[in-house]
């Protein structure tokens, strides 16, 4: 530093605040004792610090709920003494002022702390006494800090009197004399705060036995509330909470793999748990709706009663949290606002202190450059500036530390806050609003929406910092060359503009691209819904073909958001070289002269002046995309919530025994503003309305208590919308409609039966508890003790999603139970004796309608006709009207019903196609039904295979070519780099002064923080004369011509890798949607829906957008940190020795971190699928869960469910945080290490500046390098988990055969006749064979009947026919020709197939018919016309009408009928058809027999009887048992026979 005295470095710093000498600028010893500077700095303002960061750990205590004993004595002596003491400090800090002292900075400094501090303190004193601490005397660590303030306390009295002394008494200031009293006051004041401690912590007995009556815990205070389960972080102590120590024994577990199951993980804290935060956020939530405090006395009220109604419609329910009214006013922003902001504002503080702290280091390290260029400077100059360097990054990351973890625990609060708030308004919104969403895109709300808004809790407080930094670096540039600084921010301000269009393109692609992702998780869920039918109809191709489109339109737009990424990329990293060279034109063409000093601290500036440009956009970004997310949200919890209150009339009839009114009453499917009616079918099923409007007009209808009443009609007529009307899911645009008792809910069975995924019996229970006589005496009653005797776990036994281990009888069956056990005063019954067979259906009748609900109110929906009579009123509707209300023989004479409909209409109870196959697979998934709940996952760390699975799909020549480009792009970076330090060297011995060098590597990536290398530069002597010598330009060029180079291969690494992350997605989507369509149906029984869904969503998006960011930034961290050690090494040899030990501490460490993590975000994902499958799951069952009123209990479940998932989250942050503080050690005992060795080596003089100072640039960055490679690395592993799970259901999954060894003609099979030899057909090996020796023959163009009991094989037959389960033994023969030769598609494409699910896609009807295209309109509408559904599509618009999602538009009834007509559009010559009329009323039925009696004449026709009139005039019929033939005769001859099978079923519907 020599003489220049114009520089204001660290010692004169010191010399100025302690008022010292500046050759001495910090003496410990001073007249006999601790000098003022000393005692003030160490043991006052450092120990007040350290007691203020401390205090503060524990002010986030969580409080008590309830607090029931009085406050120890102990607590209240120390909150005073500990105010009066900040008090104290307040006033010695005036008096400071008033005496003007020359040490005045340094008392400024003490007091300031002390004031701090123990304002803190008294805040936490405050907290403690409302926490789990109230009964102790509080952490240990408190009084152990105070003790060791007494020093400082002791040396400032001694000092004192001794001035008082030297100058007497008399002559002594009287403010000095009231500074001692104080003093005085002060140290009297500690030892009271201390004498606190001696108290006992009980005052009275009854205390002492109720020691833990505020927590509800035991005497003995566990921290294993929960089957021994650790809660984290509550009452650990400070050093436990700032290293993360509470966490090392679920790291260990995880290391020995024992983290397994989300039960492993440790609890959340108290304060986090999700009952405690949705609590406080509805809190908030009311707060907002009632700003003035109106109605706060009743909310409370309505929170009491919530829970004592386990019902939606309760008053203390029907507003909460959402609109209606007023309450469109509250927008979720405001309310998290409310909610988290004060908290997570505070936290700004932190990033603030720490990115101050951030700019110390680069100026430290400038000094210590400058002490190393400098002979013969004190060597406590270098001294000061390692301990300086050492202080600062120390702070900087323990407080960076903290601001992370503390806003993760916030962004978690709010997650779990609007995931409760979307699920409960999901339980509250009208049923005509939420039609307005698929449910895709409610499901997409609580997924990637919430995501994107609990984003935003990470990068807010990036939006003002970012600027900070800039606008301070841009301060030090100034400082550097003046207003020459201005000519090269100017292209950084005319970046803005292109980067605020590059952002609008950005955003606009993100929109695009997700409405994109919605429309093709949407297909998907659809098709993996229908996948059935999909395989039936050979019609795989052309759905594959629909989402490849879908899927095009989605990569379009990935690609464009890809390449504008890589433009942001290119463009943030050629800008340094641009600022800086037209800041040094500009500096020369305002008259100054370019010194090599001034282009290396200007260089070190841009540096630092690029990361907050580089930054912005990306944090801008997520601000946006948050900003698009909340609208998306806000829009949907605006929606109409049901508002029973004013739907139902309040008035009580007149007669006390009606249970039901309805007067002119009128409903409809849309709300009751939209009038546009249009007459479409009603049969509604479970979850919302159909996209067009079905009203019900001017009804009126009477309904007495306990009476039975039968609805029946036409297909389409509205019998189910009536039921719709009565709970509410209508909206009622007209006249009066009462409902008794309507507070209790509803029983009611559905027409599409709507099962959890749970046992049966948590199915039959619903939340009640268990009566078992009258749980037997539902089971009796609605005829399921027989199918629980087959389930291999009785009802115990799991059924799949929605039901899919069931067949459809006893799906309809068990929800009837389900509605039986409700124990309701209301019943309302759709058809729920449409697919079971006579004797069943005759069961359910006497034991369960007229036998057990014999007093209930009960409207049952029928078409079963023989069943009205016993019904007290029949109501017969036609086109949403009430034709006639009366007796059943009043109403029955104008009902056409065939006359042998008795007789012969024994439907054999089956459902779907699938029916046998899934009771047959029953005891084959026994094993795995234990399991079918849970995910299976992988163990362990990746496997190679995935690695390379990425690889091939991002493709090896594209992968060597990005790998290529990285490293030219690091090389040539580090090259100019030492080039710089080259030209430093070169130019000192020829005695130019340079202090300054090469900012740290730029690296152009979005996380790095803003440690970039500054040096001051110091002007000695005179600048060189004249212009810039062509030296300089020598030097000039060949830099420019590197960092040109850098610039180009950036842009290259920049483009490549953007189009090798597309090729990965195409690649990874393809072989995934191909082999799960090629998939086994046993698969896709055994396999839940949103299991599969997941891998389609929101892996695939991980593959197509996050894991390519991520590592992007890996592979920059991998080669950057390979640079920078490969500079060090070769600039300071010696910087090996603290390497190599930290290396290997590095990676032990890392190795410990990485176990745990990969498991915890394995848990992350298991236990995220059954959030959102529970909610899909809700949204499908939306009417029975309100009709029953357990909208509470499912909130409670969903509750349970987040919980887990939020546990496992909160500690895989946890875990993150712990490898980042001891990351950032290592990182600082680098820095400290090298800055020694910097200075030891100026002592022996064997020093290069130029690549010393390289070396010590590099080293301040190791820190960030360090930790954003092994986040960067977890993250990368974390993304690859998705890869690994989409590779597993690319090939690990069963597969249908595809090969074909015979090739057929096209108009094979030209007979139909079908041949089955010695077929046996098992599920699996080891189980009963479904099908058991099956020899039979039909001949061309023969109509073969099919019956037998549940269970005997029937439908096996189908699904051997149609190779959906292959042969164990014996052929199937198709005009000779063994089917298991042809290839899968060819067969299935000769074969026409009506199932009993009536499956439609959510397209148009043409679609739905014929999605091929292959036939012309008339043909379509003729078909149409056949199944006397042409005026129907002629009302909903026509052959290209939507049906709405699953053909919603359309009743149960209409869509067998579209099902009917597609298998008249079908060529083939053989039919199998499985219950095809199961839910149309008898009129039809007749002529829809009829029309495949005509249409099929000469064809080969296998229909499986539900109806045994529907085979009375078969050619033969074919009576199967226990899986083999067992008559096969035609009708008559059976008939005859006096032991036959055939017979016995005809007399059971007779009975």
């Amino acid at each position: 530093m020599g003489g220049n005295t114009g520089v204001f470095g660290a010692d004169e710093f010191i010399s100025e605040l302690c008022h010292t000498n500046v050759d001495s600028p910090f003496p410990v010893w001073q007249n006999g004792t601790i000098s003022p500077c000393v005692n003030q700095l160490l043991l006052g303002s450092l120990l007040h610090a350290v007691i203020a960061i401390t205090s503060a750990c524990y002010i986030s205590v969580p409080r008590l709920t309830q607090i029931v004993s009085s406050l120890p004595i102990g607590w209240g002596f120390r909150a005073t003494s500990t105010f009066l003491i900040a008090l104290l400090f307040i006033g010695d800090l005036v008096l400071v002022f008033e005496l003007q002292a020359p040490d005045i900075y340094l008392d400024v400094l003490a007091d300031g702390c002390g004031i701090l501090a123990w304002l803190v303190h008294f805040g936490t004193i405050l907290a403690l006494q409302r926490s789990m601490y109230r009964r102790t005397r509080g952490p240990a660590l408190l009084p152990v800090l105070l003790v060791l303030s007494i020093p400082n306390l002791a040396f400032i009295l001694t000092a004192c009197i001794q001035e008082i002394n030297h100058l007497g008494v008399s002559q002594s200031q009287p403010l000095q004399v009231v500074r001692l009293a104080l003093t005085v006051t002060r140290a009297a004041l500690v030892l009271v705060y201390l004498l606190g401690y001696i108290f006992p912590c009980y005052r009275t007995q009854r205390d002492l036995l109720s020691c833990n009556a505020e927590d509800v815990a035991p005497l003995i205070v566990s921290f294993e509330p929960d089957r021994g389960v650790t809660v984290a972080e509550d009452g650990c102590s400070w050093l436990s909470r700032l290293l993360y120590l509470w966490l090392n024994p679920l790291l260990r577990r995880g290391k020995r793999g024992e983290l397994e199951r989300p039960c492993d993980v440790f609890q959340l804290p108290h304060r986090l748990r999700t009952k405690a935060v949705t609590l406080r956020f509805y809190q908030c939530w009311q707060t907002c709706l009632h700003p003035r405090g109106l109605e706060r006395p009743e909310r409370q009220n309505r929170l009491l009663r919530g829970n004592l109604q386990d019902n939606s419609w309760s008053e203390a329910e029907s507003d909460r949290m959402c609109e209606g009214g007023a309450q469109h006013d509250v927008k979720l922003l405001q309310v998290l606002h409310k909610a988290f902001g004060l908290r997570y504002y505070l936290l700004g503080v932190l990033k603030l202190i720490a990115s101050m702290l951030a700019f110390a280091g680069p100026l430290l390290l400038g000094e210590l450059v400058g002490f190393m260029e400098t002979e013969g400077a004190p060597l406590s100059k270098g001294v000061w500036c390692a301990v300086g360097l050492f202080a600062s990054t120390f702070l900087a990351a323990l407080l960076r530390n903290i601001f992370v973890y503390e806003v993760s625990k916030v962004a978690l609060e709010a997650r779990a806050a609007v995931i409760s708030t979307i699920y409960s308004k999901a339980l509250k919104v009208s049923g005509s609003a939420l039609a307005r969403f698929n449910m895709g895109e409610v499901v997409n709300f609580m997924s990637t929406d919430t995501d994107r808004v609990v984003n935003f809790f990470n990068s807010f407080h990036e939006v003002w910092s970012l600027p900070f930094q800039f606008v301070l670096a841009l301060y030090l540039l100034y400082l550097q060359v003046g207003v020459a600084f201005l000519g090269g921010v100017a292209v950084a301000v005319l970046l803005v503009p292109l980067n605020k269009v590059l952002a609008s393109r950005i955003l606009e692609n993100n929109k695009h691209m997700l409405l994109h992702k919605d429309g093709r998780v949407k297909l998907m869920t659809e098709i993996l819904f229908g996948i059935r039918v999909l395989k039936y109809y050979n019609w795989e191709e052309r759905f594959a073909q629909k989402i490849a489109e879908a899927r095009e339109k989605e990569l379009h737009h990935l690609k464009l958001l890809k390449y504008l990424d890589a433009v942001c990329v290119y463009t943030w990293a050629a800008l340094p070289v641009v600022i800086s060279i037209l800041t040094f034109i500009t500096y020369v063409l305002l008259g100054n002269n370019l010194t090599a000093a001034k282009v290396f601290s200007t260089l070190a500036l841009v540096g630092m002046l690029i990361l907050p440009l580089n930054a912005f956009p990306w944090v801008l970004n997520g601000t946006l995309e948050a900003k698009v997310s909340l609208d998306r949200i806000q829009r949907f919890l605006t929606l109409q919530d049901q508002d029973l209150t004013v739907y139902y009339s309040q008035v009580c009839p007149e007669d006390p025994l009606s249970a039901v009114e309805m007067d002119q009453a009128s409903f409809s499917w849309k709300q009751s503003e939209d009038h546009d009616s249009v007459s479409v079918p009603d049969d509604k099923t479970e979850d919302g309305s159909p996209p067009r409007s079905f009203y019900l007009h001017a009804l009126n209808l009477s309904i007495k208590r306990g009476s039975l009443v039968a609805v029946v009609g036409k297909v389409g007529c509205g019998k189910s919308s009536l039921l719709a009307a009565i709970t509410g899911e209508l909206s009622r645009s007209g006249g009066e409609v009462f409902v008794r008792g309507r507070e209790q809910g509803f029983g009611l069975a559905v027409q599409e039966p709507w099962i959890q995924h749970a046992t049966v019996q948590d199915n039959i229970l619903f939340g009640r508890d268990l009566d078992s006589m009258f749980y037997q005496a539902v089971i009796e009653a609605c005829a399921l003790a027989d199918d629980l005797n087959i389930l291999p776990g009785g009802d115990q036994t799991e059924v799949g999603e929605n039901g899919v281990t069931l067949s459809g009888g006893q799906k309809s069956r068990l929800a009837l139970a389900r509605a039986v056990y409700m124990d309701k005063e209301i019943y309302l019954l759709d058809d729920p004796l449409a697919a079971v067979d006579a004797d069943v259906a005759h069961h359910l009748m006497e034991k369960c309608i007229l036998g057990i609900l014999k007093n209930k109110t009960r409207i049952l929906c029928t078409h079963r006709i023989e069943f009205v009579d016993k019904a007290d009123v029949v109501v017969l509707m036609d086109n949403g009207m009430i034709v006639k209300t009366g007796t059943p023989k009043e109403v029955l004479a104008l009902v056409k019903a065939p006359k042998d409909t008795k007789n012969n209409s024994n439907a054999k109870e089956k459902d779907a196609i699938g029916k046998e196959e899934e009771e047959a697979t029953e005891p084959e998934l026994e094993a795995e039904l234990k399991m079918f709940g849970e995910e299976q996952k992988q163990m362990g760390k990746l496997s190679w295979a995935v690695y390379r699975s990425y690889w091939r799909a991002v493709g090896g020549c594209m992968a060597v070519a990005v790998l290529l480009s990285l490293f030219l792009m690091q090389a040539s970076k580090n090259v100019s780099d030492w080039w710089l330090s080259h030209w430093i060297s070169h130019l000192k011995d020829n005695r130019t002064e340079l202090v300054s060098l090469s900012a740290e590597p730029l690296l152009t990536l979005t996380f790095l923080s803003p440690e970039r290398l500054l040096f001051h530069a110091h002007d000695r002597g005179s600048e060189t004369s004249g212009n810039v010598s062509s030296e300089l330009k020598f030097y000039m060029t060949v830099y420019g011509s590197l960092a040109a180079a850098n610039t180009v291969f950036t842009a290259a690494r920049a483009f490549l890798f953007a189009y090798g992350a597309i090729c990965a997605a195409t690649v990874v989507h393809k072989r995934l949607l191909s082999s799960v369509l090629q998939a086994t149906m046993t698969f896709f029984d055994t396999t839940p829906l949103g299991r599969i869904l997941n891998r389609f969503s929101s892996d695939i998006y991980s593959v197509d957008d996050s894991l390519p960011f991520v590592l992007n930034i890996l592979l920059a961290n991998v080669f950057g940190l390979l640079g920078m050690l490969i500079v060090m090494s070769y600039g300071l040899p010696w910087v090996l020795l603290p390497l190599l030990p930290l290396g290997v501490l590095y990676y032990q460490t890392q190795c410990f971190y990485r176990h745990s993590s990969r498991e915890l975000k394995r848990l992350c994902s298991l236990t995220l699928s059954p959030v959102y499958s529970h909610f899909s799951e809700t949204l499908s069952g939306l009417s029975t869960v309100r009709a029953s009123g357990h909208t509470t209990r499912f909130e409670e479940e969903n509750e349970r469910r987040l919980e887990q998932n939020q546990r496992c989250l909160f500690n895989s942050n946890a875990a993150m945080q712990w490898l980042d503080i001891r990351l950032q050690m290592i990182g600082v005992t680098v820095v400290t290490g090298i800055s020694v060795i910097a200075v030891i080596q100026h002592q022996l003089k064997s020093i290069d500046p130029g690549l010393v100072g390289l070396s010590l640039s590099y080293a301040l960055s190791i820190t960030n390098l360090l930790s954003g490679l092994i986040f960067s690395f977890a993250q990368t592993e974390m993304q690859l988990v998705s890869v690994e799970r989409t590779e597993e259901y690319s090939t690990n999954i069963p597969q249908e055969p595809q090969q074909a060894s015979i090739e057929v003609l096209e108009s094979w099979p030209e007979k139909g006749r079908v041949e089955f030899v010695g077929v046996v057909l098992a599920y699996r090996p080891g189980l009963p064979n479904a099908l058991d020796g099956v020899n039979l023959e039909v001949l061309p163009g023969e109509r073969v009947g099919i019956v037998g009991r549940t269970g005997s094989g029937k439908s096996s037959l189908f699904l051997a026919l149609f190779r959906m389960v292959e042969l164990n033994q014996g052929q199937i023969l198709l005009d000779g020709v063994d089917i298991s030769l042809v290839r899968l598609g060819n067969l299935r494409s000769k074969l026409a197939i009506i199932p009993q699910d009536p499956f439609l896609f959510s397209s148009s009807v043409r679609e739905n018919l014929d999605p091929h295209g292959c036939h012309p309109d008339f043909r379509l509408l003729d078909a149409l016309e056949q199944c006397h559904l042409g005026d129907v599509v002629q009302r909903i618009g026509g052959l290209d009408s939507e049906v709405g999602e699953r053909g919603k538009s359309l009743s149960v009834g209409q869509r067998q009928l579209l099902c009917l007509a597609r298998a008249l559009l079908t060529e083939a010559n053989i039919l199998c058809i499985d219950e095809a009329t199961a839910s149309v009323d008898h009129k039809t039925d007749i002529l829809l027999q009829k029309t495949i009696r005509e249409k099929f004449k000469d064809k080969t026709v296998l229909t499986i009887a539900h109806r045994l009139n529907t085979i009375m005039d078969s050619d033969r019929v074919l009576v199967m048992h226990g899986g083999k033939v067992v008559e096969f005769d035609s009708p008559a001859a059976l008939c005859q026979r006096e032991d036959s099978v055939f017979q016995k079923l005809l007399r059971g519907g007779e009975d």
